[in-house]
């Protein structure tokens, strides 16, 4: 990519999309287009197309998605497979119409059956079932990567698919309803370490910030204690219990979002579509990329570990009523490290990253 070239990030103030907009502006790109979802509704074809006719972007980076953890996946199973679809299929279509250069779509290692051999490699897509509780937003997420290959085959277009592992790092999604586990993890324990001091001020600031379910820090103690029980932070006697969802022993593995941001980049400026794939095959699939660290840990460790990160002292309830989701989920990230890229930040260094970056735009 030529450092003046124009270059479209779709969802820019998201996790993945501001951390891709750092990258690209610190490595020296700077004709870079960003629109709000104010300013251009993504599921909207006609705003979609009367934009890549003003702008015509020569690169896009479709980072817009509409996302959520376990509980979110496994409430709005409609909307996540509807909104995601249209997203892309606007995205991708205008990209085609418009003449993009190349294109990178982010999707997710969800895309992976239930119960995949570990490591997941990239040929494994499409070879069992999904996990039932994601297996809208997975579906969509497919769809994407075979829209790309579809277009590539069809109209010698140059989109590639990225496929990032579980994320993390600023500008996180932290709402505890829609939020992933590590996040929700995060605020859970500052909220419960302020609970455990009677720490109201920190209690009412959060919730001022984020409010949940539209309480917010002008509520009663009474209030507050309640939608905080509601969403697994409690109190009893002077002992705060932190629920998690599910036994504690699935096995996740996690990667800092500015890592993932820096191979989005490399893999821009380094790959092309027809590197992707074995020239000499029939049948040309699989084309999409891992990005990822190789390593997990379960999510029993990863709560020990943000407890102790954080400070907090009570008690950690994890409750089997409730879903785990699949058991693992590793990546394997060989075709990424043949390349030449690895991850840079451990996740005991991220989790402390990430809880200073929240308690720091806690008191902006």
């Amino acid at each position: 990519m030529d450092k003046k070239a124009k270059i479209y990030i779709a969802g820019h103030r998201g996790l993945v999309g501001s951390a891709i907009l750092k990258s690209l502006t610190e490595k020296g790109y700077d004709n870079i287009v960003c629109r709000t979802h104010k300013e251009l509704d993504l599921t909207d074809d006609v705003a979609v197309a009367a934009f890549f006719d003003k702008e015509k972007p020569e690169y896009v980076f479709l980072a817009a998605a509409k996302v959520g953890g376990i509980m979110a996946n496994f409430t709005y199973r409609a909307d996540f497979i509807y909104d995601n679809l249209r997203i892309q299929n606007n995205v991708i279509h205008h990209s085609y119409l418009s003449g993009v250069k190349k294109l990178l779509f982010l999707g997710s290692t969800c895309i992976y059956p239930k119960n995949c051999p570990q490591p997941m490699k990239e040929e494994y897509l499409l070879t069992d079932v999904l996990e039932y509780t994601n297996e809208p937003y997975a579906i969509a997420k497919i769809a994407g990567i075979k829209m790309c290959e579809s277009y590539n085959l069809q109209y010698g277009t140059n989109f590639l698919s990225v496929m990032p592992t579980n994320l993390y790092g600023p500008n996180d999604n932290f709402d505890l309803e829609k939020s992933h586990v590590l996040p929700a993890l995060i605020r859970k324990m500052h909220l419960g370490k302020a609970l455990e001091s009677k720490n109201w001020r920190t209690i009412r600031e959060d919730l001022d910030r984020l409010p949940i379910e539209g309480i917010d820090g002008t509520a009663s103690d009474d209030a507050l204690i309640a939608i905080l029980e509601k969403y697994g932070v409690s109190i009893q006697g002077d002992t705060v219990n932190i629920e998690i969802w599910g036994s504690g022993r699935p096995m996740r593995e996690f990667l800092w979002s500015e890592d993932m941001a820096d191979a989005c980049v490399f893999i821009m400026e380094n790959r092309d579509f027809d590197d992707c794939y074995d020239t000499s095959t029939k049948e040309i699939r699989n084309t999409h990329i891992n990005i990822g660290t190789g390593k997990d840990i379960s999510i029993k460790e990863l709560s020990e570990l943000i407890k102790e990160s954080i400070g907090f002292t009570g008690n950690l309830y994890f409750n089997t009523e409730k879903p785990d989701g699949t058991m693992k989920k590793l990546t394997d990230v060989t075709k990424l490290h043949d390349l030449g890229w690895e991850h840079k930040v451990e996740l005991e260094a991220g989790v402390k990253k990430i809880y200073g970056w929240y308690t720091k735009n806690e008191r902006a």
